[in-house]
């Protein structure tokens, strides 16, 4: 019996002595992806990464802005840019779970003054990208342009105007799958008109005080401040230039939330521990939609599973949960290793980086089969 004690004692400080070795390795790995981004005057990144739910990596490159070159830190929000629909997702699952609201309603039943077009789109199709709406962005008034002496930004009400001014949709709803902007700040609006009160209000009061997540929020201009706010830029042939807002920067279900790699680690925990949905509340979220044709593509041709605000395509056979945002400025990426309990988030406040692109780099130093 002691002989196996011993045995079992020498195995488990060998496994510890490995585990001790390989965990610097790998973060010098991870800090070799990003060396190119270690500046103290030019924009850059957040990366972290939570193994088993610990966080083994945070780190911050680069500065927030070209004005004050403050560094990069845990705690600097950036705009999540499309990373926000997985948080409007949540927000209607949570009015789902207060029964005020169900998964088969139609628009119109949210929007009676909604065209007839309405009736035959689901709650359901607007948050798996199937309802068929046209794109807002297509429908803005030509005076919406960044390029304007004063930028004028069209913000979530304007949007649902420019969409009951529309007789159909790109298609029958439930029979194509389309990623819709449109559909989505259409949520954060049922949103509003199911409470009668302003979406970023409940975000903060359903997700993010509960889970502590002090810094994060839905921006509004004039409303209140980002407070660790990194701003957007983007590389010209002279240089780096600011280039935080468009004309579309304002609108909030679609992609209006501001958040820290710090603050996504309390995301993370929530999701892993489902302290705000149950598992069986969340499979709906976690379930890609069917269609009678079949496989669903994105526009570049890649596969595109998709639930409710996460896409859901396996890497290389692992599954995952991961999601990536694009605007002016800003490129953010999530992405969630289900099954090897590994999350990897990273958030650039320049253009020129492929954020998705970096954090399956960073997952293949900690998931073997990966690469």
């Amino acid at each position: 019996m002691r002989r196996r004690l011993r045995i079992g004692l020498l195995l488990c400080c060998v496994v510890s002595a490995r585990l001790g070795m390989a965990e610097p390795d790998r973060t010098k790995q991870v800090d070799a992806i990003f060396q190119s981004l270690k500046s103290r005057d030019l924009p850059g990144a957040a990366v972290l990464v939570i193994e088993n739910g610990h966080v083994v990596f945070q780190r911050g490159y680069g500065v927030t802005d070209l004005r004050t070159h403050r560094p990069i830190d845990g705690r600097t929000d950036f705009r999540l840019a499309s990373v926000t629909k997985q948080f409007t997702a949540m927000a209607i699952m949570l009015l789902v779970h207060d029964g005020k609201l169900r998964y088969e309603s139609r628009l119109t039943d949210i929007f009676p003054d909604f065209p007839d077009y309405g009736r035959e789109i689901t709650i359901r199709q607007l948050l798996n990208h199937t309802s068929g709406l046209k794109d807002y962005e297509d429908l803005m008034p030509k005076d919406y342009q960044s390029g304007s002496r004063e930028l004028r930004q069209i913000r979530d009400p304007e949007v649902l105007e420019l969409l009951k001014r529309e007789k159909t949709t790109n298609f029958p709803p439930g029979t194509k799958w389309a990623y819709s902007n449109s559909g989505y700040v259409l949520l954060g609006m049922v949103v509003e008109r199911v409470l009668g009160k302003p979406f970023g209000q409940f975000l903060h009061d359903r997700i993010f005080m509960p889970l502590k997540m002090r810094g994060s929020i839905a921006y509004e201009k004039g409303k209140k401040e980002v407070p660790n706010r990194a701003y957007g830029h983007s590389r010209e042939p002279d240089g780096w230039h600011e280039t935080d807002q468009s004309p579309t920067s304002a609108t909030l279900g679609d992609g209006g939330v501001y958040s820290s790699v710090e603050d996504l680690d309390q995301w993370d925990t929530a999701l892993r521990e489902h302290t705000l949905l149950s598992p069986a509340e969340m499979e709906p979220a976690l379930t890609p939609v069917r269609l009678p044709q079949g496989q669903l593509t994105q526009p570049d041709g890649s596969p595109a599973e998709y639930g409710f605000g996460w896409f859901l395509n396996p890497y290389n056979g692992h599954r995952r949960m991961w999601h990536y945002g694009e605007t002016l400025g800003f490129r953010t990426a999530i992405q969630r290793f289900v099954d090897d309990r590994l999350t990897v988030i990273v958030l650039c406040n320049r253009s020129d980086l492929d954020a998705s692109a970096l954090a399956l780099k960073v997952a293949d130093v900690y998931v073997a089969g990966t690469r």
